[in-house]
């Protein structure tokens, strides 16, 4: 799966995300990693 390079970047936001957030107590790890993931998944490369 991560041979995938929209799917490794989007991991790769995703627990970026989650160790950013988990210092603020609103957004939260979970949150984070959605969220993470969802900027990682819009912004990669797409000709993969």
């Amino acid at each position: 799966m991560l041979e995938n390079p929209v799917a490794k970047r989007t991991a790769i936001a995703a627990a970026i995300g989650a160790v950013v957030a988990i210092p603020l107590p609103f957004i939260g790890p979970i949150l984070g990693a959605i969220v993470g993931g969802g900027i990682g998944y819009f912004t990669a490369d797409k000709k993969a």
